[in-house]
């Protein structure tokens, strides 16, 4: 895919705050910033986790009022077919896939359920579109992962580089990685950000030619994940998406030959017989009708 037609994924995670008009405001804030879709999370704490460590951390414990409440979802969807923009969501276990299957554009798999084979087969099978999250992976990981989706019918697979890190530096992007995905497994790939940093997204759809961008986005920094540093603002990915795109017409076609703009100054080129311009058919043309 080239990368002009790079697709962005808003992620809004659990920035919704478990409020129906909040995750209203993310699917329009998303489409207005130029995004291509808009992706949620369907997990339960104690679903996700094992029941010694949910006992144990207060803190993951607690993660229990970032659920997205399941009767949220049918709304979602509807609202993003309004809005002109794709609906996705990760499921984090079995139920959820089933739940999702009748609402979803694609799924994405969480790079942190990449080792999970049930969840890969029971997502193929559906034949939806699946994006897989790459962070932490070794390539040989990332390869049985694909493996496993392709022998239970995944059809249209894009893997995302990622690191899981929150935020990420710049300096631990790693994004040659990317191509590195790419002719490993022969699949289409793009980059999964952490880094809120422009000119990793730059680099990513310019240099390494990501063919999706996913990004963490919160609306005014209230959102449960926002404090932890790797969350866009509306007002600060719009530009970013909007700038890319317009940078991205620049690249045309790579036949080389004269452009259509060009057409009148081409008889403007310098004669090869006497080194003098502009050519010597204009030249006559200029004492014919003088």
């Amino acid at each position: 895919m080239q990368s002009s037609a790079c697709r962005f994924v808003a992620e809004v995670s659990s920035n919704h705050n478990q409020d129906l008009d909040r995750s209203f405001q993310f699917i329009d804030a998303a489409s207005r910033a130029g995004c291509d879709a808009v992706k949620f999370q369907m997990f339960r704490v104690d679903d996700l986790f094992a029941p010694e460590i949910v006992a144990r951390d207060r803190e993951i414990a607690a993660r229990r009022q970032w659920e997205l409440p399941l009767e949220f979802v049918p709304a979602l969807a509807k609202r993003c077919r309004e809005a002109g923009i794709a609906f996705s969501c990760t499921p984090f276990d079995l139920d959820a896939v089933d739940q999702l299957e009748e609402h979803v554009a694609f799924y994405k798999i969480a790079s942190y359920e990449l080792l999970w084979d049930a969840l890969l087969e029971r997502c193929a099978a559906t034949r939806i579109p699946i994006v897989l999250s790459t962070g932490m992976a070794t390539l040989n990981e990332v390869q049985r992962a694909v493996e496993v989706l392709s022998t239970s019918g995944c059809r249209d697979l894009t893997l995302l580089h990622c690191v899981s890190r929150y935020p990420t530096r710049i300096d631990e992007c790693n994004l040659a990685a990317i191509e590195t995905l790419r002719n490993a497994c022969g699949c289409l790939v793009g980059w999964s950000d952490h880094s809120v940093n422009p000119l990793v997204i730059q680099r990513a759809v310019q240099h390494w030619d990501a063919c999706m961008v996913e990004f963490h986005l919160d609306l005014d920094g209230s959102g449960r994940e926002y404090a932890s540093r790797h969350c866009w603002l509306p007002e600060q990915i719009a530009p970013v998406i909007r700038e890319l795109r317009e940078s991205l017409r620049a690249d045309g076609s790579p036949i080389k030959a004269p452009h259509p703009a060009e057409a009148e100054e081409r008889d403007w080129r310098t004669d090869p017989s006497d080194g003098l311009r502009p050519l010597l058919h204009v030249r006559r043309n200029v004492e014919e009708n003088s």
